[in-house]
């Protein structure tokens, strides 16, 4: 059993967000658990973005792929071998896709053309993977930005195998229901490799990391992806082709990164408007929880903090929290807490919940530390209370990983009010640093964190449901009722948080590798 990633990020090279961190783990993971039918390393995709520095001894190949936009209708392009860090790193440069400012898009919003960058990137993937003969058993998607890679595999001309079994209904929406019979144009650099291998036969698994970004592209951009509205990949009178959509139909499996968040996204209030597609897929969609790199996030080892401690002794962490105090311009001395938060400024992070309670957590002598980026104005009532109380409220607005460290470690709490969260590590990473998080009960913050009030016994964090303000002073209100320094129930709080492991190795990584197999199953038939 061989495999192949395909995402848009990948934890060093290329990160916004969770995605990376997922993507580089589960790698790495599979690797060190290994399988008696599990072909190693596994291939990791990832387009060569702009700065992604290419070291000595990296392997470039030269492809040619389709190119809907080429005028000789194929593009040559590399694609890079890096030996990385448990996996193969297998970058495909091609500087007018990809040598750009940033991933997705400016200050003016997403690419026009992003259809045609991440389907020139699915192309140059499936050509490589072509010229492996045989081909991998099965590509695992992440996100909208690999769907095109199933659209791809399913125009390929030959016998389809009789995939299908054990999926029920896949009556939806009907912006692509109807197989593919696009033809790519015809070159004979369409195999520049040399190998006549096909890659029809290959499984898919599509994991969904984020239910609200679906890859729309508009009607008049659909010449970049090589179709158009009634070619038997586009319905006839489409106003344009959801991405995710696609992938969501056509993929063996489909999975998010969490339970909860999975039952969630088949009712419309979280299911983004694609509810109808994955209730249709009965078992064959469901969640797998992300796990954490425990060797890559440890109080114990981690060379950003001041100070290191464990969960037998957390000494060092009273270290971390002053030399964070400092850092951020408050007093040490003020026994008051410090609560940190840490993400994209984005809605969808709740920031806009914190700023609405910010002046009464302030008022309760509560000190909070934010650090993000994105959205600067999501922020703005946030800076009005900073700018008001400079030495207990400070905003940090870049990504800077090693602060963020010491946000977890240096914090008497951490806060994670999300209004839907697919899975999140944030929580994750804060109870393995000692840090109780207040995370809003949805999708995989739901799964992970425990109600210290409802199950004080084997509580880890403090839960609110409703989406407001209110409901997030109300437990942080129950987290400043607890917070006591010293006190026996305090620190066992602390020590039931750091005992949670959530290491991709114990059970998320297995996990996929059954998933896999299931895959592998349906599209043989078998």
């Amino acid at each position: 059993m061989r495999i192949a990633f395909l995402a848009a990020e990948c934890e060093p090279w290329a990160k916004t967000g969770g995605l990376a961190d997922v993507v580089d783990a589960l790698a790495r993971a599979l690797g060190q658990i290994g399988s008696g039918d599990l072909v190693l390393p596994v291939d990791v995709y990832l387009p060569r973005y702009r700065g992604i520095q290419i070291p000595d001894g990296a392997i470039a190949r030269t492809v040619r792929v389709p190119d809907p936009r080429s005028a000789a209708g194929v593009t040559a392009l590399q694609v890079i071998d890096v030996e990385a860090n448990g996996y193969r790193l297998r970058l495909v440069d091609h500087p007018p896709a990809f040598d750009r400012e940033s991933y997705y898009g400016d200050a003016k919003g997403d690419y026009p053309d992003n259809a045609w960058r991440f389907g020139l990137f699915c192309r140059a993937a499936l050509e490589q993977l072509r010229a492996e003969d045989p081909p991998p058993d099965l590509i695992h998607l992440h996100d909208w930005h690999a769907a095109p890679a199933l659209l791809f595999r399913d125009a390929e001309p030959g016998p389809k195998p009789g995939a299908r079994a054990g999926r029920g209904s896949r009556s939806g929406p009907e912006t692509t229901t109807a197989a593919a019979d696009f033809t790519a144009p015809a070159s004979g650099g369409a195999r520049a490799a040399g190998s006549s291998s096909s890659t029809s036969g290959m499984a898919a698994l599509l994991t969904i990391h984020n239910l609200a970004y679906h890859g729309w592209t508009p009607a008049n951009r659909l010449g970049d992806l090589g179709l158009a509205p009634g070619d038997g990949t586009v319905r006839a009178g489409a106003d344009g082709l959801d991405l995710l959509l696609s992938a969501i139909e056509r993929a063996e499996l489909v999975n998010t990164v969490s339970p909860g968040f999975a039952a969630e996204a088949l009712h419309p209030e979280q299911g983004m408007g694609l509810d109808g597609a994955l209730r249709a897929r009965g078992d064959t969609f469901f969640g797998i929880l992300n796990g954490l790199d425990t060797d890559l996030w440890n109080p114990a080892t981690d060379r950003s903090l001041p100070a290191t401690y464990s969960a037998e002794n957390r000494s060092g962490k009273a270290t971390c929290r002053t030399e964070l105090l400092k850092e951020l311009g408050m007093d040490p001395a003020d026994r008051g807490p410090l609560l940190s938060m840490i993400g994209r400024l984005d809605r969808q992070k709740g920031f806009d919940l914190l700023a609405a309670a910010a002046p009464a957590l302030v008022k309760r002598g509560i000190r909070l530390g934010i650090l993000g980026s994105g959205s600067p104005e999501l922020v703005g009532s946030l800076r009005k209370v900073a700018a008001a109380n400079p030495d207990r409220v400070a905003i940090v607005e870049r990504f800077d990983r090693d602060l963020a460290r010491r946000l977890y470690a240096g914090a008497d709490g951490f806060v994670m009010p999300s209004l839907f969260e697919p899975c999140g590590t944030g929580q994750m990473i804060a109870l393995r640093y000692g840090t109780p998080p207040i995370v809003r009960a949805t999708g995989g913050l739901r799964d992970t964190v425990i109600d210290v009030d409802e199950r004080p016994q084997e509580g880890t964090g403090f839960k609110f449901r409703p989406a407001d303000p209110t409901a997030l002073l109300e437990a942080c209100d129950r987290f400043l009722a607890r917070f006591k320094p010293g006190d026996p129930d305090w620190e066992a709080l602390l020590d039931r948080g750091m005992a949670v492991s959530f290491d991709w190795r114990s059970a998320s990584a297995p996990a996929y590798i059954d998933a896999y197999r299931r895959a592998i199953a349906i599209r043989r038939g078998s």
